[in-house]
């Protein structure tokens, strides 16, 4: 099982500080500006925490509230040091580059950050004398600059400002430099002059980039062990160059190969060349590569014998020359992933889950395109067989949807891979603190994506939890998700089914704070609307069954609900549904339930008192649908309302004495073995019936209750008797003359 742990004590320091920075690092300065308190002197260690902890928050936590000034409290290096900071995305703009600029940076990764401009190429020049490593991966406009064509402030509103490439921009006085990703860099930059300054590069990242001629890279020959030409069309003069790069560690050659433009064609004799000249080489990646020639071994000989790694055996002919097996071995997307004897000790491929998964490791930081489709191959194996790397296979998951939350290929992928992997078959693999986190991205994906596919895997996902339990630490955030999905005017089937089951989940055994909450969110004039919906179409199915389920819920010893229900026309709704829906059992207990919380609230009990109301409840108490429910909840909605008296009876039809006895017949006619399909939290409803005289026939109605309850499920209900003080104002009730001794001789048994 996966570790339940908690989070390290500097995380769980780093987290707090974020979330209330003015309480503990910071003050505001006019209201706006966040200063850090001058007596706080802060070592790299903790400020790169802080940094990287802030860039994660404020990508994967909607709570999370950025500050516009965060990055300024790291201007100063006497009292805050930086070293290593990875910076994502939209977060980042040219100023708060230029806040950091005095800092000393060792590593600087800047990935998709495509607010930046070239005001941040001369902000990088700045960190030039410390910087060893350096991405730019995805700063698509980091070497554009704003030029305005026009001279005057009228002139700027008819020439907008337009994007100019620069073109001057190089690595000069980067002398320390040494791991450089320039992945998908825009068209027209000059990589040979760009990188001509740096004297001894050891990894570079040229992704997604089209050279005809990279000649130039044999200046780094004796010093570059690590190359990705991900996604670059290749020629015969690019892999003699590569060729002679005999310091080489890692090379990645890799390819998308649903793209369509890419005319090279992997040899044997290419392999081989590598395989003689790359003799240091531990890492290599071809995946997506068309073989132009067969470079595996005869058949029979590929099948002989048990698996091997041991290159004499390779099924792939060219690796046999290798002086030992590959870490890394690539072969995503190509035929030769499903050979038997593959020389490496770690293989991407699509054959196996041990594969697949090594795909989606090795690919979701940089490649979205490439990991959605592993993903989804993880999705068919936990779908048709058994996921045997769980743990792994759901942090990988767990991974790529965080990284990329505004991919919708990784969140369809994802979210429905979630769904298989997180199923009972796996629940007990499974710490807390991992199912947590799934929540959240699940919680991330609805949050991002309004698209059917994403929503209904969200909603199918978060099924698969204990509710309300496990999502009561996101309690608040899934009610407002799920009231979204509801509220969409149009709106999936079934989404909607399933949305409804959840929010009916969610709202039952809750304790009031959270019922009273999400009433606040519109929840009861949801639900309300749903069955007007379908009331309108004349449709009685699980959606409407489950809000009335979901009101009954949300109402129970809930005030403030149940008068939103009458306020929202809910009786009319009520009314509505008896007349157009009269056979349907199910239905009609969880109408009656609702109605039972509403005539709990004295204050709300004198709308209940019409003439048609107080007939149709009546009617209902003779009721033989779903067993005793039906009209068990009909006596009890008339046995509350009885309590108030003959004074409060406000209606010459029917008349009090009239219901009185026919609510003493449809006791009577109950089984008091029966079995119950209802759920109570507390007794104090039932048992304020007991200890009074104004209407015995709502005091025999409690003792019922209370009696069969005890004597059925006595494991769950005599405990809450005595905890709640039953006993007592049982023995009292017994000693009243009012009480009717049919009433005294049931509450003697107990």
């Amino acid at each position: 099982m996966a570790s339940d742990s908690p989070e390290s004590l500097m995380t769980l320091c780093t987290d707090y500080c974020l979330r209330n920075l003015e309480g503990t690092l910071c003050y505001l300065l006019d209201n706006e500006t966040l200063r850090l308190h001058p007596d706080i002197f802060l070592p790299s260690e903790i400020c790169d925490k802080l940094v990287n902890e802030y860039v994660e928050l404020v990508k994967t936590d909607s709570i999370f509230e950025p500050h516009e000034s965060f990055f300024t409290l790291f201007s100063d290096p006497r009292s805050t040091r930086l070293a290593r900071i990875h910076l994502r995305e939209q977060i980042v703009q040219d100023q708060d580059l230029e806040a950091i600029r005095k800092q000393d940076l060792v590593e600087l990764y800047l990935t998709n950050c495509e607010k930046l401009t070239a005001k941040s190429l001369q902000t990088l020049v700045s960190f030039s004398h410390t910087l060893i490593s350096l991405s730019l991966f995805g700063c698509c406009n980091i070497f554009y600059e704003e030029e305005n064509p026009g001279g005057c402030e009228d002139d700027c509103l008819v020439n907008p400002t337009r994007q100019v490439l620069v073109k001057d921009f190089t690595f000069e006085g980067f002398s320390r430099l040494r791991f450089l990703n320039l992945g998908r860099l825009i068209e027209g930059v000059n990589v040979e002059t760009l990188l001509r300054p740096l004297a001894s590069l050891a990894a570079l990242d040229l992704s997604g980039i089209q050279l005809n001629d990279v000649g130039f890279l044999t200046q780094w020959k004796d010093s570059l062990v690590s190359l990705v030409l991900y996604n670059m069309d290749l020629s015969e003069e690019h892999i003699q160059v590569i060729a002679q790069l005999r310091k080489l560690r890692h090379l990645d050659i890799s390819r998308d190969h649903l793209s369509s433009y890419y005319k090279f064609k992997l040899t044997r004799r290419v392999l081989n060349l590598f395989v003689e000249n790359l003799v240091n080489l531990t890492s290599l990646d071809i995946s997506g590569h068309t073989m132009l020639e067969n470079c595996t071994i005869p058949s029979m000989e590929e099948k002989m014998g048990q698996t091997s790694i041991e290159p004499a055996k390779s099924s792939i002919a060219p690796f046999r020359g290798l002086k030992r097996p590959l870490q890394f071995l690539g072969l995503f997307e190509t035929s030769l992933c499903r050979l038997t004897h593959i020389p490496a000790y770690k293989v991407s491929g699509d054959k196996n889950e041990e594969q697949v998964l090594n795909a989606i490791e090795a690919y979701t930081e940089h490649r979205p395109e490439i990991t959605s489709r592993a993903i989804n191959l993880l999705f068919d194996i936990a779908r048709i067989e058994r996921c045997s790397q769980l743990l792994r296979a759901l942090q990988l998951v767990i991974t790529a949807l965080k990284c990329h939350k505004d991919d919708k290929n990784i969140q369809v992928t994802g979210s429905a891979a979630l769904f298989y992997l997180t199923n009972s078959e796996y629940r007990m693999e499974q710490s807390v603190k991992l199912r947590r986190q799934v929540i959240q991205v699940v919680l991330n994906g609805m949050e991002s994506y309004q698209e059917v596919t994403v929503q209904r895997n969200c909603c199918l996902t978060l099924c698969n939890f204990s509710i309300p339990e496990e999502l009561e630490f996101q309690y608040r955030r899934v009610n407002e998700l799920l009231l979204n999905i509801l509220n969409q005017s149009r709106q999936d089937e079934s989404i909607q089914r399933i949305a409804v089951h959840l929010c009916n989940a969610l709202v039952c055994q809750v304790d009031n704070d959270h019922k009273e909450a999400v009433g606040k969110m519109g929840f009861v004039m949801t639900m309300l609307k749903l069955i007007q919906k379908k009331l309108a179409d004349k449709t009685c199915d699980q959606v409407m069954e489950f809000s009335w389920s979901a009101l009954w819920n949300i109402t129970d010893e809930t005030p403030d609900n149940c008068e939103m229900f009458l306020n929202y026309s809910g009786m009319k709704l009520f009314l509505e549904c008896l007349k157009e829906f009269p056979e349907k059992q199910e239905l009609h207990r969880n109408m009656l339930g609702l109605l039972g919380n509403v005539a709990e609230v004295k204050e709300l009990r004198p709308q209940l008192m019409t003439s048609q109301f107080i007939s149709v409840f009546s009617n209902l108490l003779e009721s033989k649908a779903d067993g005793i429910e039906v009209s068990y909840n009909a006596c009890g909605v008339l046995s509350h309302i009885m309590f108030d008296g003959p004074e409060a009876w406000g209606i010459c039809e029917p008349h009090r004495e009239e219901v009185v006895k026919r609510m003493w017949a449809a006791i009577q006619s109950w089984d008091i073995n029966s079995r119950r399909n209802i759920n109570y939290r507390s007794f104090e409803p039932i048992l304020r019936l007991l200890p009074q005289g104004i209407s015995p026939v709502s005091q025999h109605w409690a003792t019922w209750a209370l009696y069969n309850l005890v004597s059925v499920y006595p494991d769950k209900y005599c405990p809450l008797l005595i905890k709640e003080g039953g006993i007592p104002l049982l023995k009292d009730m017994i000693k009243m003359a009012s009480a009717r001794q049919e009433t005294k001789e049931m509450a003697r048994k107990r």
